[in-house]
């Protein structure tokens, strides 16, 4: 009885989680070029649930609300601006994969290629210290003791 039990609980999770990741959208378009914006503005535009995913990719809720969105004013003869503004202005830039150059955004914009000059900097700076460091010779005395200390056997290296 237990077999059936662990049996009918493995598909019941199995049937839930492969019913659950498959979901398919139709929508009807006027023409060919409002089918062409929608499915750009969803590969560019980013899930913010998701964060790394663009609409089109996503299954989150979220996302199908912003794709539901799109179609619905592409439909309604809305520009691409238009579309983009919208999800800017409720959303934030984050929705954007390449958001604008303005200050709110300048550390996204300027923080990489400041980062990657500052690393390159410091490598050189590391490289050149290491050129210029000299090792000082051992004198005959030091020599002398560290000859005694590995001619002479230690205790735990015996067999």
């Amino acid at each position: 009885m237990k077999r059936y039990l662990g049996i009918f609980v493995f598909l019941t999770v199995m049937f839930g989680v492969t019913s659950h990741a498959v979901q398919i959208e139709f929508h009807q378009f006027d023409s060919k070029e409002q089918e062409q914006l929608y499915l750009q503005l969803i590969a560019e535009l980013r899930c913010v649930k998701c964060q790394n995913q663009n609409l089109a990719e996503s299954n989150a809720e979220l996302a199908t609300d912003m794709r539901k969105k799109t179609y619905e004013m592409i439909k309604e003869g809305k520009s691409r601006a238009d579309v983009v503004s919208y999800m800017t202005a409720r959303y934030g830039d984050f929705v954007l994969y390449k958001p604008p150059f303005k200050t709110k955004t300048l550390l996204l914009w300027i923080g990489p290629p400041i980062f990657l000059l500052l690393s390159l900097f410091l490598l050189v700076k590391l490289i050149r210290k290491q050129g210029h460091e000299k090792s000082e010779a051992l004198t005959e005395s030091q020599r002398e003791s560290v000859r005694a200390a590995l001619d002479t056997k230690q205790p735990n290296q015996e067999k």
